[in-house]
This record gives structure tokens, C-alpha cells and sequence, in this order.
């Protein structure tokens, strides 16, 4: 073991400067696809920067382990991303949120444990505070994020998990974590924190539990602002003024996306972070008729003779890993002069952005893909929907049900268009459990069968 003195204080300062700069670049860029590319390595460079100037700043012991864990991390890093598909992206993503709040708690008590000396009352207070929150925030992400990766994965039930009077429940652990609060600042003694942190662990995993898995992305936004305020309250513990600034910019941006969404959703940014947005006040309306299949001819003639073609994309074009032969169907209709384009719902898929980010690796040219208050108008004049792997966002319970779970979401009104084609797997529900009337209404017709390999049957009646 040896201390670290390679880099003096004055640079490790502006190598964090640094490093924020570029972090806020890479936040920056992310506004639009074009610029996305370089902005994710504005925020790889950052962070090896950050990395770096810590590591051989000023205090640090460089030590076997440190090195150790260094190394496997960095190599585990490797390893998932190269295996993970972007099906299992959002899962990743709400996993690696869990790791940020396990260490936030981890950071908090090891500060606990360690004897400090105060200049002042007032300043040891504070440093308490600091401690408390930290391990609080921490704590509710990681089994928050635990839940949500185990909906996301498939490995819990997607479905909103409603106790009896879970509000009263929710309340009360909140007073006793203020009340616990108050005592720990008074000298009370570790245990008060201990009660706390097993009290922080319940209400996280309470909260996501109770949100439904149509509404699983705002959750994995939400769990990012989380993440990130628990690194800026540990950045306040750990008197590092780069880990403020990264927590407050992830707290702040998963903050303000997390409200953005639940405009488009209609829904009350309170009643996310209280846990679940509520669920029927009485039964949902029965669907009635049928649903009508239709063959790979019957879907290429139709598009053979449309002038205008919508397709909507949705989680199940992302496990068929269908972006591609999507990409080569709207080359070839667009190169038989149809007016061809991509509608996105602000929630598609099972996080923000996520069929952006498909359709961009397939290179789909960015100016067809438009967002659902750009496109909703539309429908009425566009010839053929295809929907490929999307249920919520195109289900007129929403509009036509007061009792549905998705009751008052915005969604895209595809059955207004002439013709209508859902590629599915299945006769199913999907992965939120809500019947969609869409699928047996007049105009629509059920494409049935892997999205991939009904877009590729397609491709071989479309020259």
C-alpha cells in the first residue's frame, strides 16, 4: 500500500472541472439522435477522467484491493456490454441503478463507523444529516431498482401489487424515519440508522411494486433521479465536489424526464413517487367480437396499394430484433414513392427512448420518426398502421374505459386510420395484462407470428 500524491489538489480541481464540463455536454447532446453518438463519448472521456484524477489525486491509498476491484470491474463492464441485447437494456439499466444506492448505504454507514472530529455542534449535525439522507435515498433505489429489474426481466409480476391502505402504511414509515432522524441526531446511537435503513429498504421496494408494468419506464426514470441524488448526498458525505455535481446533474435530468413522461402519460407526478397511480374504481368494460388473422399476401397487397404507411414499433419488434427488416421494408416502400413513417409513443417499449435508439441502429432516417403529438393527427388520413409489438400505446381503452389501469393516457389513435395490422406473437394480453379493444375492431387484422420473421415473409412480396 501506498498514498497517492501524483496528482496535486489544483489538478485534481481541474480535471473535475473538467470532467463536469463534459458530462454536461454528453447530457446536452442526448436532445436529439444526431448529436447522441458523440455525446456518449463527451461522457466516457469524463468519467475516465474522474476516475483517474480520484484515484491518483491527493489521500488516496492505492492498495491491492482497490486495484483488484478496479480490474473487475472494469471488466465485468466489458462482459455486459457486450452480451446484453437492447431487449435487456432497460433491466441493465434499472440493475446498475441498484448498485448506486447499495453504495450510497454502504458509504453511509462505513461514515457512521468511522470516528470524525467536528469543529462545531452545528457541523457535526449536518455531517449526520448528511449520512441519514444518503443512506435513506440509497436504500429506497436499491430495492426499487431490485423490483423494477425483476418486472423489467420478467422475474415478478408485472402487474401493480395494491395493499390495503398502502398509503397509511407509506405515511407512517415516513414519520418514523423522521422520528428516527431526530434521535440520531441527538446522539440516540447507530441502531436508530440500522432501523431506518431496513425501514428505506421496505418503502422502495413497497413504491415500485405497487406501479403497474405499463408504466415500468417512468419507473426506471424515476429510479434515475433517485440514483442520482443519493450520489449527490454522498458527494455531500465524501466532501467531493465532482460526485455533487454528476449526482445533482442524473437527480435533476431523471427529475424533470420523469415529469416530462408523466405529462404525456397524463398522469400526476406525485402519485409516481408515492408509489402506483391509483387503479379502477370499478370493473373494465368487456371486449367483444373477434380477432381476424390475416396472411403475409393479404399485408402486402395492402401496402402494395397505400399511399400513406404508419408503423408504430413497440417492445416486441425489440426481442424480435426486427429493427433491421423493418429498416429494409421502409426503404423499399419509400422507394416506391409511399409516404412512409415511424410513430413513437413517449413510453414505447420498457424505456425512455428506447425505440429511438432501435430504429437509429437500423439507420432509419430521423426525419420519419415522429413523436405522438406530431403524428396523432394523421391517422385519420394514413392508409395502413402497421403496429409491430406494441399493446398500451395503441389501445383506445385508455380514451373509451374510465376503469382501465391506463385510463387518460394519451395514446396513438391508430384505429382512425383506414387499415390497421398488429404483428404479435400471440392472442395475449401482452406484458402489462390489459385487453386491447384495438384488436378487434373493424379495420384491423392480426398478423400473427414472430415480428422478424413476418416482416421478412413481407420483404419477399416487396421488391
Amino acid at each position: 500500500m501506498f498514498s497517492s500524491d501524483i496528482l496535486t489538489a489544483e489538478v485534481q480541481t481541474a480535471a473535475y472541472i473538467a470532467a463536469s464540463v463534459l458530462f454536461i455536454l454528453a447530457l446536452g447532446g442526448l436532445k436529439n439522435q444526431e448529436s447522441a453518438k458523440r455525446s456518449v463519448w463527451f461522457g466516457i472521456i469524463g468519467m475516465a477522467i474522474a476516475i483517474v484524477a480520484t484515484i491518483f489525486g491527493p489521500g488516496v491509498a492505492i492498495t491491492a484491493p482497490l486495484m483488484i476491484s478496479l480490474v473487475i470491474g472494469a471488466g465485468v463492464g466489458v462482459v455486459v456490454a457486450q452480451k446484453v441485447e437492447m431487449t435487456g437494456m432497460p433491466q441493465l439499466v434499472a440493475a446498475l441503478h441498484s448498485f448506486v444506492g447499495l453504495a450510497a448505504v454502504l458509504i453511509g454507514l462505513n461514515s457512521d463507523a468511522t470516528v470524525h472530529e467536528f469543529a462545531s455542534h452545528a457541523e457535526q449535525v449536518i455531517h449526520e444529516v448528511e449520512i441519514f439522507l444518503g443512506v435513506f435515498i440509497g436504500a429506497i433505489t436499491f430495492t426499487g431498482s431490485i423490483i423494477a429489474y425483476g418486472k423489467l426481466a420478467g422475474k415478478i409480476n408485472g402487474k401493480a401489487l395494491i395493499l390495503p391502505g398502502r398509503h397509511m402504511w407509506n405515511a407512517l414509515m415516513m414519520v418514523a424515519t423522521i422520528v428516527l432522524l431526530v434521535m440520531y441526531v441527538q446522539g440516540a446511537g447507530s441502531w436508530t440508522l440500522y432501523v431506518m435503513t431496513v425501514i428505506a429498504f421496505v418503502v422502495g421496494a413497497h413504491l415500485v411494486m405497487a406501479i403497474g408494468g405499463a408504466d415500468m419506464p417512468v419507473v426506471v426514470s424515476m429510479l434515475n433521479s433517485y440514483s442520482g441524488w443519493a450520489a449527490a448526498a454522498t458527494g455531500f458525505l465524501l466532501g467531493n465536489d465532482l460526485l455533487i455535481v454528476v449526482g445533482a446533474l442524473v437527480g435533476s435530468s431523471g427529475a424533470i424526464l420523469s415529469y416530462i413522461m408523466c405529462k404525456a402519460m397524463n398522469r400526476a407526478f406525485i402519485s409516481v413517487i408515492l408509489g402506483g397511480f391509483g387503479g379502477p374504481s370499478g370493473p373494465q368494460m368487456e371486449v367483444e367480437g373477434e380477432q381476424i388473422a390475416i396472411d403475409a399476401d393479404g399485408v402486402a397487397a395492402a401496402l402494395d396499394d397505400a399511399d400513406s404507411v404508419v408503423i408504430v414499433p413497440g417492445y416486441g419488434m425489440a426481442v424480435a430484433q426486427a429493427q433491421q427488416s423493418v429498416s429494409e421494408l421502409i426503404q423499399r416502400l419509400r422507394g416506391k414513392g409511399k409516404n412512409v413513417r415511424f410513430a413513437i409513443h413517449p413510453v414505447a417499449g420498457r424505456l425512455p427512448g428506447h425505440m429511438n435508439v432501435l430504429l437509429a441502429e437500423a439507420k432509419v432516417p430521423y426525419d420519419i420518426v415522429l413523436e405522438m403529438d406530431e403524428i396523432n393527427d394523421d391517422f385519420p388520413e394514413t392508409d395502413v398502421v402497421m403496429i409491430i409489438g406494441s399493446n398500451d400505446i395503441v389501445n383506445p381503452a385508455a380514451q373509451d374505459d374510465p376503469n382501465s389501469p391506463i385510463a387518460g393516457m394519451p395514446v396513438l389513435e391508430v384505429w382512425k386510420a383506414k387499415q390497421v395490422f398488429v404483428s404479435k406473437r400471440g392472442q395475449g394480453t401482452g406484458y402489462s395484462g390489459i385487453e386491447n379493444p384495438l384488436f378487434y375492431k373493424d379495420n384491423t387484422r392480426m398478423f400473427y407470428g414472430d415480428a422478424k420473421d413476418s416482416v421478412n415473409e413481407l420483404l419477399k412480396r416487396i421488391s
